[in-house]
């Protein structure tokens, strides 16, 4: 799901860079840029920072899972051969 509050925020960073007199083809062109912003971002398959975030801890975990149950293989072939 796309952030439309960041939406909005590159659309008026964009936006700002617009000479001052463009006056009323700012707003057309701001409507524009956040049809572009939202379609581009839409295919890209973008995600939150939390969810990504969440995924980074769920991964840390699995990890040192795997490391415990790689460790506790490694004593129990190491018992077995003696």
């Amino acid at each position: 799901m796309v952030d439309l509050k960041l939406i909005e925020n590159m659309v008026e960073r964009i936006g700002a860079l617009l000479p001052a007199d463009v006056g009323a083809l700012q707003d057309e062109f701001r409507a524009n840029v956040r049809a572009v912003l939202e379609a581009t971002l839409a295919r890209m398959d973008v995600v939150t920072r939390e969810e990504f975030d969440a995924q980074v801890a769920l991964l840390r975990r699995t990890r040192e899972k795997l490391d415990r149950l790689e460790a506790t293989c490694a004593e129990l072939e190491a018992s077995s051969r003696d």
